[in-house]
């Protein structure tokens, strides 16, 4: 095979007609063999462009799916990618942190599955501990929608820009593929649906095991071919276009408050877009500076709207109709924590695995209409007495457009005793 090792549109040639014969079926255990010597010595970027040649000659795209699973275990740890270099809070710096928060969570769930032959869990209870534990690591890995969605939303149209379609397209089936693993997992970890620890490492040698595989596969498909791949093609303009665009879908287990700013000469001419209220890439949304809310009382500029919520002596999180988290209120003394990762995350996986059904509860009643306030509070929250009260966001036409929640910190309030009706700054 050394004459199509030293020549690429041999080596080209050769893959494709690998995967073809893969395709049709004939002697697949000794054309994956090939195929794994192969790909062994053949750059990724002739992988992405025999792809690319397949799918526009309408091959399928399940099969090339079926390969990527191939070409994965053949790279995984053998490519000397090298470290790209990016500022802080540069798009690729957050996919990069992302994946290294989606790994402490993938890790702690495969050292879970080793202690699994040999944890006592004949107890029923200690059975469902250990259920609800593997629900809130899988809670926490279904937050990749995010980070999915903004390859998908952000990274994939540049790429298909430069004539890069193929690949992304593949990405996305991949992408599909664990969205769909992560919904079966949720729907297995039901107490009831486990009745022994037999029945439980069932569910992680056919379901859960297979999707933190998936998971890890993907981290390094991204950060060995399709960062650089992006690196390569996307301008500073495009990648600050990104950086614009990326708290439209959220983030993914982690969040920073730095911020980047690209060369003067970047950062002025999008500036100067960004007053034409233009749009930058996505999905119609826009990056608007400056410009005015208008409600039907008045109005704010974007500067006074944001102080007003950082400074309100309450705690505001809107939960859209679609039960997604939308907003949150970032004063700097919030009673419970939130950063812009629960942005684009469906509530549910907001809250502990024990206390989903409350969470369910009350959007059941909200949307129906036959409650429209919840009251909750906690006499000791680490010093305070805390007051929560969720309500249901309705339209002019009674139309349900999900949930506000207010916290507050009524410690004080419970101390007032008598009338202040003079002037008296509080400290």
């Amino acid at each position: 095979m050394s004459e199509f090792i030293n020549n690429s549109s041999k080596r080209k040639e050769l893959l494709k007609h690998m995967l073809v014969e893969l395709h049709q079926g004939e002697a697949p255990e000794l054309v994956k063999t090939r195929l794994k010597e192969l790909l062994k010595s053949i750059p990724y970027n002739e992988v992405v462009e025999v792809e690319q040649q397949l799918i526009s000659e309408g091959f399928p795209e399940e099969e090339i799916l079926k390969f990527c699973d191939i070409h994965s275990a053949v790279l995984d740890g053998s490519i000397e990618s090298g470290e790209i270099a990016v500022p802080e809070a540069h798009p690729v710096d957050t996919l990069k942190k992302e994946n290294r928060e989606v790994e402490k969570v993938t890790t702690q769930v495969k050292e879970f599955f080793d202690t699994l032959p040999s944890a006592g869990l004949n107890d029923g209870k200690d059975l469902e501990k250990a259920i609800l534990k593997l629900k809130g690591w899988f809670n926490s890995l279904s937050d990749l929608d995010k980070h999915y969605k903004r390859k998908e939303y952000l990274l994939f149209p540049f790429l298909e820009k430069e004539g890069i379609t193929g690949p992304p397209k593949v990405m996305w089936g991949k992408h599909d593929q664990i969205r769909e693993q992560l919904k079966a997992s949720h729907q297995s970890l039901q107490p009831q649906n486990i009745q022994s620890k037999e029945e439980l490492m069932g569910v992680v040698v056919m379901l859960l095991g297979p999707v933190v595989d998936a998971i890890e596969s993907m981290i390094m498909k991204e950060e060995e071919i399709l960062i650089p791949m992006c690196m390569e093609k996307f301008s500073e303009e495009q990648w600050y276009q990104i950086y614009l665009e990326t708290p439209v879908y959220g983030y993914c287990l982690h969040d920073t408050r730095a911020e980047w700013t690209p060369s003067p000469e970047v950062a002025s001419k999008m500036t100067t877009d960004d007053k034409t209220g233009s749009t930058l890439v996505g999905q119609g949304s826009e990056y608007i500076k400056g410009s005015p809310v208008r409600l039907s009382s008045g109005s704010f500029d974007i500067k006074e709207l944001e102080a007003l919520f950082v400074t309100l002596p309450v705690d505001i999180t809107y939960v859209d109709a679609n039960d997604k988290v939308k907003f949150f209120s970032h004063s700097p003394n919030r009673v419970f924590e939130r950063n812009r990762s629960i942005i684009g995350r469906d509530v549910r996986l907001c809250h502990p695995p024990g206390s989903v059904n409350i969470v369910e509860q009350i959007l059941e009643d909200f949307k129906s209409g036959k409650e429209n306030k919840a009251k909750f509070w906690i006499s000791n929250f680490m010093g305070r007495f805390v007051y929560i009260e969720y309500t249901a966001l309705r339209g002019k036409d009674n139309e349900y457009l999900g949930v506000i929640e207010v916290t507050q910190d009524i410690s004080e309030f419970r101390k007032l005793e008598g009338d202040q009706r003079l002037l008296s700054y509080s400290k």
